[in-house]
């Protein structure tokens, strides 16, 4: 079989790098088969060593990043099926489109692997692929989905273990660990794996983090996102949040609550309910008759998505604190737009955006709320939770909240794979995180990434959480990007190093 395999790659190497992108793609979540990576990576590495020249082994990361992208984002086509009508082209396109150019930013570090002497070739490889991850984040618009060191975000005390690691060198790092792992001699990758586990369980050792005096309770609305505008169904949505709002006061200190979404605990102290990303499908800023329905079920303040006009009638995607019917207490207006969804971007010939005009307009960046009686919050809207060391002001506060309508991915991996960044952002931070989603998966986390409650996909409900306290400042918190950075060149400079020693190679 192996000679088979070492056969149809050299005949179809192109495809072969194709079909072990598409294979890497079932370790992201929600699969998380991570041992699929032992054979996609070492076979990307090989290919990359059988061409003759750096631009051949671009062209195998092209092929590898586009079947891994398109295994990876496939969802995407979910929300081009609700605008069919209007982009019915995109449906067979629009996917492997994306995928081709991000498959871009996996051909550079395949080149200067190539580039670099044999046995150098997996430190340089690991290396460089981590520096292009990070600028994802920043060319163009900025798209930092999938990172490889998401695969580690399973469910439970083994992905809780192999998270910590993001207090320090974020997702980032954990790709640089993943794909160590993956690349290595079997001694040297077990070494990395031994002290991998061993961080995180030291860091998880005895780590209570006591709650503080206020509960929050996520709104799951399970609003379908067809006909979600129509101006006949905008009150029956908002009746919908103020009723489920007003069930998560009903129950005593103490007792249990069976709803829709679950068994629910009773909150305890102060009760801030959020609603999910645009729950509300009416202006609240402009209806002091809807800021007091709010405030009234809620029985104080509560945290509300919806959209809002500026004075030249641009929209903004925006998160309020509603609590009477004054002016609304804080507004948030997201800055990291989805291109294409919430704008179309000038680089891009072509009109395809799902919004007319200008699209959205941007936010000034990361805030923190001071809201009398709550810690201090740090909001953030759906796609903005997806990058790491951007989403918390110079202001830290005391917990995230983060607001997301994935209803327009279906029950697919998109929500699932945003649900994982958003758990990551957390330990990355070292800060509570309250995730409310319109059609799921609404849940908390701990400032160590440990999952506290959720409701899942396509379920109506409300989760009652009492609010955990907040960690010192991690170093990732403190330094950034500088720390993955750091490592990365670190590696490739390791790698290099190691190549010139004569007799000296670990792959």
């Amino acid at each position: 079989m192996r000679s088979r395999l070492a056969l149809f790659a050299a005949r179809r190497p192109g495809l072969a790098a194709f079909a072990l992108g598409l294979l890497s793609a079932a370790a992201l979540p929600p699969l998380h088969l991570i041992p699929v990576l032992f054979v996609s990576l070492p076979g990307l590495l090989a290919l990359i060593g059988a061409r003759a020249t750096w631009r051949g082994a671009a062209m195998m990361g092209i092929w590898f990043g586009t079947g891994h992208h398109i295994g990876g984002l496939y969802w995407i086509t979910e929300a081009i099926l609700i605008e069919s009508t209007a982009f019915w082209w995109l449906v067979p396109t629009g996917v492997p489109m994306l995928a081709a150019f991000l498959a871009l930013f996996i051909a550079v570090p395949c080149a200067l692997a190539r580039l670099a002497p044999a046995p150098a070739r997996p430190l340089v490889l690991a290396g460089s692929w981590v520096l292009v991850d990070i600028g994802r984040q920043f060319v163009l618009s900025g798209f930092p989905w999938n990172p490889l060191g998401s695969v580690w975000t399973l469910p439970g005390a083994a992905g809780d273990t192999m998270i910590q690691p993001a207090a320090w060198i974020s997702v980032h790092g954990l790709t640089l660990l993943t794909l160590l792992l993956a690349l290595l001699h079997r001694r040297a990758a077990a070494a990395v794996l031994v002290a991998w586990i061993a961080f995180g369980l030291v860091r998880l050792g005895p780590c209570p983090v006591p709650p503080s005096p206020v509960t929050i309770a996520l709104i799951q609305g399970n609003i379908a996102q067809e006909g979600k505008w129509e101006r006949a169904r905008a009150m029956r949505i908002f009746e919908h949040y103020l009723a489920l709002t007003r069930t998560a006061r009903m129950a005593q200190p103490g007792a249990t609550l069976v709803a829709p979404g679950g068994t629910l605990v009773a909150p305890g102290g102060t009760l801030v309910p959020v609603w999910p990303e645009t729950a509300v499908p009416f202006l609240v800023d402009a209806d002091a008759d809807a800021r007091a329905a709010i405030a009234a079920a809620a029985g104080g303040t509560a945290i509300v998505g919806a959209l809002r006009f500026d004075a030249a009638r641009r929209p903004y995607n925006s998160l309020m604190a509603v609590d009477g019917p004054g002016p609304v207490a804080a507004t948030y207006d997201k800055w990291h737009l989805v291109p294409f969804g919430e704008y179309q971007p000038g680089w891009f010939p072509l009109p395809i955006a799902f919004v007319s005009g200008d699209g959205f307009g941007r936010g000034t960046g990361p805030r923190t709320w001071h809201l009398p009686g709550l810690p201090a919050v740090g909001p953030l809207i759906c796609y903005e939770s997806i990058f790491p060391g951007q989403v918390v002001a110079a202001d830290r506060p005391d917990w995230l909240v983060t607001v997301t309508n994935d209803a327009w991915f279906g029950d697919s991996a998109g929500p699932r794979q945003h649900l994982a960044a958003a758990r990551l952002r957390a330990v990355e931070e070292g800060l509570p995180l309250m995730r409310a989603a319109n059609t799921g998966i609404s849940a908390g986390f701990d400032p160590y990434g440990r999952e506290i409650g959720r409701i899942g996909m396509n379920r109506e409900g409300i989760l009652t959480l009492a609010l955990p306290g907040k960690l010192p400042p991690t170093p990732f918190a403190r330094l950034g990007l500088a720390l993955p950075l750091l490592l990365t060149v670190a590696t490739i400079a390791a790698g290099l190093f190691i190549a010139r020693q004569p007799g000296r190679a670990y792959k």
